[in-house]
């Protein structure tokens, strides 16, 4: 018999370690290739890591909730093979193979680290085991780390911030450490009793539904929310994709919805106006270089995720298309990488699919707007023509900007979906996809 090391995987850029959440096959269970063995968390996302071989599961290096680093082995497969091999990924790069004693040294470090961090369990906010860490060695409470001011995303303590808060920690003015019953009264109003009678239901909010909360709260309470509305003509866009869309699907294989067309314009709309594709750090702009846009898609649970196309201004309209539809597809299963919903510059979420005529979307953390599109819906309106105007059926849409009025203002609230209307009632019926 040969044996596989089954590693934590790459999880996206500035991600280096994650938790251990649960198990899903148990030591002496038989395993498939691409079939699940262990769930973990990031502070970003929940993932699911599968076999790359098909065996049997030997041995398990990390408990649920240890805290793993990328590329430490976290389980051993074994695999039909010569016996004492050690089987390789498939189709991965070579790496230098490890000896039994480096990786028990590897898995008795990391116990220790965990074994040794503060428990924030009590905590609301999110700190990651570095942060924890450096606490502990520097003799931090739960109660005083809860008062360091974070700039990572969501407000999160970054290694930064906590390093920045030991350099000036002796010369910050003592308090008195609050009880748990005083803090929570400073932070939050003590919330109105919920009455239950035998009727009622019980219902546990999921890891997923309590970070989307809080990044919600925590939006609100970061940006001075502004609306704007415009209502956009869309019947040429209709027309054309009624006549296209057999051909396209003939084609590529795949649907043409309205999604990516709209998705298409918002991209080369915030080429012409870059100041609304930035981020705040505290009294700074920071002006993104890239389009990156934001794709809010509802979960078959209910709740939501935000897949990024990168780079967005540089794809076609069959790129974009293609992009959409992939990353809707993987959101809905549950398939997306981590580094595929960070990094995103702008967010757009389709309201209208719900039969929304329009919505006020709470700002994506740290961006600073986000655009609603509402549905689609037939309207009598005013035609101006050179022998005079009369009144037509028009497929009309409304759309929604919520933006950070820190730093932007209404005028350029305002020009931004200004230009997106210009851009797509100003669409060619006759070109080509």
């Amino acid at each position: 018999m040969a044996r596989y090391e089954l590693k934590l995987p790459k999880m996206g850029e500035s991600v280096a370690e994650a938790t251990i959440t649960s198990w899903v096959k148990e030591v002496g269970e038989t395993i498939d290739i691409d079939e699940t063995v262990v769930e973990v968390a990031t502070d970003k996302v929940d993932s699911e890591v599968p076999s790359e071989v098909e065996g049997t599961l030997v041995e398990i290096l990390f408990e649920k909730d240890a805290v793993v680093q990328v590329g430490e082995t976290i389980a051993i497969i074994e695999t039909e093979g010569e016996e004492g091999a050690t089987v390789e990924a498939p189709k991965k790069e070579e790496v230098k193979p490890e000896t039994v004693a480096a990786v028990e040294k590897t898995v008795e470090v990391a116990k220790e680290t965990v074994a040794t961090t503060i428990d924030t369990s009590s905590s609301d906010r999110f700190y990651s085991p570095l942060v924890k860490s450096i606490a502990q060695t520097e003799g931090i409470s739960v109660e005083e780390l809860e008062t360091i001011k974070g700039t990572g995303k969501e407000g999160r303590v970054t290694k930064n911030d906590i390093l920045s808060y030991l350099e000036n920690r002796g010369h910050q003015p003592k308090v008195a450490t609050p009880t748990p019953t005083e803090k929570k009264s400073a932070s939050q109003p003590a919330p109105t009793p919920v009455s239950l009678s035998g009727q009622d239901e019980i219902i546990e909010m999921s890891r997923m539904g309590k970070l989307i909360s809080k990044h919600m709260v925590d939006s609100i309470q970061t940006s001075a929310h502004v609306q704007s509305f415009i209502e956009i003509d869309v019947t040429n866009i209709v027309n054309w994709r009624n006549k296209v869309k057999n051909a396209y699907q003939q084609r590529e294989g795949e649907k043409l919805t309205f999604t990516p067309i709209f998705m298409q314009a918002v991209a080369s709309t915030i080429k012409k106006h870059p100041m609304i594709n930035i981020s705040v750090d505290g009294d700074k702009i920071i002006k993104r270089g890239n389009v990156n846009l934001g794709m809010a898609a509802a979960l078959p649970d209910g709740n939501l995720i935000v897949p990024v196309i990168k780079n967005a201004d540089m794809l076609n309209l069959v790129g974009m298309t293609k992009q959409v539809n992939d990353l809707a597809s993987r959101a809905r299963a549950n398939k997306l990488k981590p580094d595929e919903i960070q990094g995103g510059t702008y967010t757009v979420t389709n309201v209208g699919s719900f039969g929304s005529i329009t919505g006020t979307p709470i700002i994506n953390q740290p961006q600073v707007a986000i655009l609603a599109l509402g549905a689609i819906v037939k309207k009598p309106a005013v035609i101006e023509t050179p022998e005079g105007d009369f009144i037509g059926i028009r497929h009309k849409m409304i759309v929604s900007h919520s933006y950070d009025h820190r730093v932007v203002n209404g005028a350029l609230g305002g020009m931004f979906i200004k230009t997106l209307k210009e851009i797509l009632e100003s669409w060619d019926v006759n070109q080509d996809f």
